[in-house]
């Protein structure tokens, strides 16, 4: 379907473009919402007579949504959620949530300004993209902690806060990880040691005899012996 924009669209086009749509998202979003008409002869007519008070309206949200940023700039927003103690979150967090914080802090903001890919699931510090304007855009940073002192401290560090039970968990694995590695170092020390010992055995004691064994000086006189005792006979 083809329609005239009557504002920016992201990913489609300026004021005035005549673009083409699928037929749902024309009729589900951007005619019902007032952001597009029916690219029709009487339609293309009637933006022209109304264009230039389109454009001026449209430039005077444009500034209302640029001096609202500016305020908005650096802005962080505190959510106080349950979570576990590596920092996965019973729930999650999603646009309507991060819209109400912002309500709460006295900035009107709806749901559909919030650009958030996916809920946020974890604890710490998340930056989320607001679009207060088609050409008007805005990051701001969602606090989530489990309670506003904790809150505090990770606007101060700049990361979660997790409990004093995963940081023991952390520390007891990285010790028994030391130990292992220890405990392998040691047995490759002792069959090393094993090895030399069994590598070069006694020439003396290689038959497990060495001590009968006769020297060749003995022999010699043995048989000496022998032959006098025949000439004597």
């Amino acid at each position: 379907m083809d329609v005239i924009l009557l504002e920016r669209i992201e990913k489609l086009g300026q004021m005035g473009d005549v673009v083409s749509v699928k037929p749902g998202f024309a009729r589900n979003y951007l005619l019902p919402k007032g952001k597009a008409l029916r690219a029709t002869d009487a339609n293309k007519a009637r933006f022209e007579i109304e264009k230039t008070h389109l454009e001026a309206q449209n430039l005077e949200l444009k500034s209302e949504a640029e001096a609202v940023a500016a305020k908005m700039d650096g802005l962080s927003v505190v959510l106080v959620r349950q979570a576990g103690e590596a920092g996965q979150l019973y729930g999650s967090v999603n646009g309507r949530d991060i819209a109400e914080a912002l309500a709460n802090d006295g900035y009107s903001v709806t749901r559909q300004q919030v650009r958030l890919d996916r809920p946020i699931k974890l604890l710490g510090l998340h930056e989320v993209g607001l679009t207060l304007h088609p050409e008007v855009s805005v990051i701001v940073t969602a606090n989530v902690a489990r309670s506003a002192e904790e809150a505090e401290t990770q606007a101060s560090t700049g990361k979660a806060v997790l409990s004093q039970a995963e940081e023991e968990a952390r520390l007891v694995e990285e010790e028994a990880a030391a130990a292992e590695v220890a405990a392998d170092e040691a047995v490759a020390e002792q069959a090393e040691i094993m090895f030399e010992d069994g590598a070069a055995p006694d020439a003396e004691d290689e038959d497990g005899d060495a001590g009968d064994t006769v020297a060749p000086a003995d022999t010699d006189n043995a048989s000496k012996e022998a032959e006098e005792a025949e000439k004597a006979e």
